[in-house]
């Protein structure tokens, strides 16, 4: 099962910072790399939700490609 981050709270960013420092073994630049790799999936994420809100929910794009 995933371990999870506790979100982020304004006064508790520094116990999140050390955490992520933590689980990297202390390695400040893996933890930076690790960060940026999620990231870069959450925009790629994001990307693809955008496209899809873009055509619609499913049944309007089938409905659309249809061809009479």
């Amino acid at each position: 099962m995933p371990r999870t981050i506790p979100y982020l709270v304004p006064d508790r960013s520094d116990l999140v910072i050390d955490n992520i420092v933590a689980r990297c073994n202390g390695d400040m630049s893996g933890a930076i790399k690790a960060l940026l790799l999620v990231n870069e999936q959450l925009e790629s994420e994001m990307n693809r939700l955008y496209e899809a809100a873009a055509y619609g929910p499913p049944t309007v794009r089938y409905s659309k490609s249809k061809l009479h």
